[in-house]
């Protein structure tokens, strides 16, 4: 990073010692430091892209929640008390008056002088090095496509800012978890990796919908917090974290009056898939079902605008991306509160799809797909879209659905799936049951196996019933646990029992290869109707576009022989500097050439093992020597100003 973005952070730098020292603007650092700040940085708030925006596109945060009484003082030992850190509300894009450095940059010199923060909190129990972007960062993500989404952001945050970012949790010196609250063994997960962490030493931020919609939870209290909203920002809470600080963002984006989709769709983004782009198209959602806690952490319907997410998609297919996963909690429902709709939106991604590349719609409830059902039946014939939904019914009982609020009927969802299957024979329909719910009779599972039975549905996702705190359902008389088990293995067995893919050997599809089966011996391919074929594992396969016969069947899958000689153009490759960025951080193969076929598949950002682990290497070693890296920064600067200096007194002479 420049001399700029980093002397605009603060007006203290890190010692050798860990502490703050404060630059001295008496010294000759200290005043070209000031002054090199002040020039550059007037330049750059003048330049035309400083200039504030139109209201309708600036977005601003929630007042941010911090709970004060979640702070545990350490043990009477100790001799620092742990710093709570309350962020300034952070002022609106494109606002020209926002400076660089703090108001109280005096107030703030002094104390660090002192050992202590503005606040008066003592700031000298200290981590090893206060160096922004020094330390090792594992992130982990359980949970929904928009939750892998918020985490890849995280991570390209992170790793922009300069953080190592790893997988291996042994060798980080802070774990950001990205938490799931859908079911309870979901959020348990969570709640033993946070202990696990804790045990380990390790400092550890939580994020994801358990904090959000339980801040003050048992394992959550006195934690540092990144919202579901908050996620541009959690490199603050992950420095401040490292200094011993604890910071809960839990606010809301807006748009105007409006509540926004969330933190801006164009960040830096590490994908576990560099091939798949997964883009959230709102958040939250309108209904009220009485089982879910999600609701308690997305809250109401916010749609990002649909500008904002065709950029998103036109970017990432520029970088490679051959396969874009719209997500939401209710895509059906996007669009509601901002005077659009999903075919509307649909409709504008579609026409700027590549030919080789695909388009797959996330979760939309019966409720809304109900009002665009011919609309979404005709773009589901779009060459450039898969022919697949997931629609979840969760019970084929109307009393239980109308316990569970969830607003429609079974003869709603049978008219969904009978029009689609009419205007398309091929479409796959994926849908989900929550048996044993409360109050559930015999009589009402027998409703639901019939409606299972009679659509035979390729994918059935079959859920017990967990009751999530703090929701209606909760509060509801159980049902008794061996009649849920029961009800769960006789559905599980008839689901088993039938073939989805009899009669399809010898079949010829065009799919595209997207991702590596779970055992590693074979790519994953889909076709028109997203069914899993799987293909031999040849380089030049992944990311294009094929034709296949189908050789074999199974329960989940297809197996596929590949025709030779209908490969279609290969995906964009990375430029040339993250080529070469790759190769340096052994990545890739640096005797492989970028115009190999099939080269650049291999690359992973530095969110991936290999490159994690190599980076984790050098994280520590920076760490490890950070006298000679400082004193080495220093050098360089004071070689800098000397050369300015003279090149100064030549042009003026």
């Amino acid at each position: 990073r420049s001399p700029l973005a980093f002397t605009c952070r603060s007006s203290s730098w890190p010692n050798t010692s860990g502490h703050h020292r404060n630059v001295n603007a008496s010294g000759l650092r200290g005043k070209i430091i000031l002054a090199y700040h002040s020039r550059l940085s007037s330049t750059i708030m003048s330049g035309p892209q400083q200039q504030p925006q139109p209201a309708e596109h600036r977005l601003s945060d929630d007042t941010d929640v911090i709970d004060l009484e979640d702070i545990t003082l350490p043990s009477a030992g100790r001799q620092a008390r742990q710093s709570v850190v309350v962020p300034r509300r952070r002022r609106r894009v494109g606002d020209p008056t926002q400076g660089s450095f703090p108001a109280n940059a005096a107030a703030e010199a002094a104390a660090a002088e002192a050992g202590e923060d503005a606040s008066g909190e003592d700031t000298r129990d200290a981590p090893e090095s206060n160096l922004p972007g020094s330390a090792v960062v594992h992130v982990k993500t359980w949970g929904c496509g928009h939750n892998n989404s918020d985490g890849e952001y995280m991570a390209g945050l992170l790793d922009q800012y300069g953080y190592t970012l790893t997988d291996d949790e042994s060798v980080a010196d802070l774990w950001v978890l990205n938490s799931c609250a859908v079911k309870a063994p979901s959020e348990d997960t969570f709640n033993n990796a946070v202990a696990r962490g804790q045990a380990a030493g390790k400092k550890v931020v939580v994020a994801g919908c358990v904090p959000q919609g339980g801040p003050n939870g048992r394992v959550t209290k006195g934690m540092s917090i990144v919202g579901v909203q908050q996620i541009d920002r959690v490199v603050e809470v992950v420095e401040e974290t490292l200094k011993g600080g604890v910071v809960r963002l839990l606010g809301n984006k807006r748009m105007g009056r409006k509540k926004a989709g969330g933190a801006s769709l164009d960040l830096p983004k590490i994908r576990r898939n560099p091939l798949v782009e997964v883009v959230p198209i709102s958040t939250g959602c309108l209904n009220q079902c009485t089982y879910c806690k999600t609701k308690h952490a997305r809250g109401e319907l916010g749609s990002y605008p649909p500008e904002e997410i065709l950029d998103r998609v036109k970017s990432v297919l520029k970088e490679g991306v051959v396969e874009i996963w719209m997500t939401s909690e209710d895509t059906g429902a996007y669009g509601r509160d901002i005077g659009s709709s999903l075919p509307e939106l649909l409709t504008r991604v579609l026409a700027v799809m590549l030919p080789h590349t695909r388009l797959r719609l996330g979760m939309t409830n019966p409720p809304y797909i109900l009002e665009h059902l011919d609309a979404i039946s005709q773009l589901l014939q779009h060459p450039s879209m898969y022919c697949y939904l997931h629609v979840p019914v969760q019970a084929g009982s109307d009393e239980i659905l109308y316990a569970m609020k969830r607003e429609y009927t079974q003869d709603d969802f049978r008219r969904v799936v009978d029009t689609v299957r009419k205007v398309n024979p091929e479409v796959t329909i994926a849908t989900d049951i929550i048996a044993g719910f409360p109050g559930e009779t015999e009589a009402d599972f027998d409703e639901t196996f019939a409606l299972c039975k009679q659509y035979q549905f390729p994918c059935l996702y079959i859920n017990k019933f967990f009751p999530r705190p703090g929701t209606p359902a909760a509060a509801m008389e159980k049902v008794d646990t061996q009649l849920v088990k029961q009800r769960t293995k006789r559905l599980s067995e008839y689901f088993r029992s039938y073939l989805p893919h009899t009669g399809k050997i010898g079949r010829r599809y065009e799919v595209l290869a997207a991702e590596e089966s779970t055992d590693k011996q074979w790519y994953v391919a889909h076709n028109k109707s997203y069914d899993q074929i799987l293909v031999p594992k040849r380089p030049e396969l992944l990311g294009r576009t094929f034709e296949v016969e189908i050789i074999e069947v199974g329960k989940f899958h297809m197996m596929g022989r590949v025709i030779e000689g209908t490969l279609g153009p290969e995906p964009v490759p990375p430029s040339a500097n993250q080529w070469r960025a790759a190769q340096k951080m052994g990545l890739v193969n640096s005797s492989v050439h970028l115009s190999t076929p099939g080269a650049f598949l291999p690359l992973r950002s530095a969110g991936s093992a290999l490159g994690g682990q190599r980076l984790a290497s050098v994280g520590k070693w920076a760490r490890k020597h950070l006298v000679l890296s400082t004193v080495f920064v220093f050098l360089l600067f004071d070689l800098l100003v000397v050369l300015v200096s003279h090149a100064t007194a030549l042009a003026s002479s």
